[in-house]
């Protein structure tokens, strides 16, 4: 008997959504900063067993959309809604609903589908104040199961791991047994670029921000990356550079660092930085930057 099937995240925004689905998955597939809203794309990662196979899907952090980028980024959380086989919810200990994710715990309670609230960081709370929110997501979601983890410090993620097999429905694999990911290397590289950009910059830079890979060469011993910097307003691209360059340089050491890391070989990566006039509104480039069908 084999098992297989899609386990799609779901959640406010910096609840530590990436964070769980790089510790279930065994690797570093999503990025992880301390600022909300960094996952921008829906991204799986594939974990295979002899006898099953599961397909996890980080979505970006539920929101009200301000712009039509993030009408994009829900499109992906609302489409994680109907593909599931298992919804994982994560929520944490000291996170406050709002009306957008009062809708989506809606759509989830009506869905039909099998459903697992994770409450993550539980190592920030005390166990009377954990009982109290196990208390509240029994009653939110009556038909879900409540796990409690802590993602950072790998804390039940077995135990989590061992419920999603439990559940997962039998059929054979949707993917090759040696597939880690659906995207591409280039796709990597834009998000550790974009990773970095989150570290470095405050206020609405980050936020500003799209990474296209011009270049990618992959050589024996070193790979060869070219990227751009798109930035939404010309006034943002001079704070990006930095006096003498002194920030993008920054930003470029350690991405290189960050893409050596995760490429296990050496990296000569170059960065550019050019104005895209209001991206994040124009359906033209949010297709090109692979946010719109």
């Amino acid at each position: 008997m084999h098992k297989s099937g899609f386990v799609n995240i779901i959640g406010n925004p910096n609840v530590g959504k990436s964070t769980l689905m790089n510790a279930l998955v065994g690797e570093r597939l999503s990025i992880i900063t301390s600022k909300a809203q960094t996952t921008r794309h829906r991204i799986l990662g594939i974990v295979n067993g002899e006898d099953f196979q599961i397909v996890y899907s980080d979505t970006p952090g539920i929101l009200k959309p301000n712009y039509k980028l993030q009408q994009s980024m829900m499109k992906f959380v609302t489409g994680a809604l109907t593909d599931a086989d298992i919804i994982l919810y994560v929520t944490d200990t000291v996170e406050q609903g709002d009306a957008a994710s009062q809708e989506i715990l809606h759509k989830i309670a009506v869905s039909g589908i099998r459903t697992i609230v994770v409450i993550n960081k539980i190592d920030l709370t005390t166990p009377e104040t954990l009982e109290a929110l196990v208390a509240k997501w029994n009653r939110l979601l009556p038909e879900a199961d409540v796990v409690p983890v802590s993602a950072l410090n790998n804390f039940n993620v077995g135990g989590l791991f061992d419920r999603i097999l439990q559940y997962l429905p039998e059929g054979e694999p949707f993917y090759p047994k040696d597939t880690l990911t659906d995207r591409s290397l280039r796709f990597f590289a834009s998000e550790i670029i974009r990773e970095q950009i989150l570290r470095f910059y405050d206020k609405e830079i980050p936020y500003s921000v799209e990474i296209a890979i011009e270049t990618y060469k992959e050589e024996p011993t070193i790979d060869r990356i070219s990227a751009t910097i798109f930035v939404a307003r010309n006034s943002q691209k001079g704070i990006l550079i930095g006096h003498k360059g002194e920030m993008l340089k920054k930003v470029g050491t350690a991405a290189r660092l960050e893409l050596e890391k995760f490429l296990g070989k050496k990296v000569f990566l170059q960065l550019f930085v050019k104005v895209n006039d209001n991206w994040r509104d124009d359906e033209r480039q949010l297709k090109r930057f692979g946010y719109e069908q």
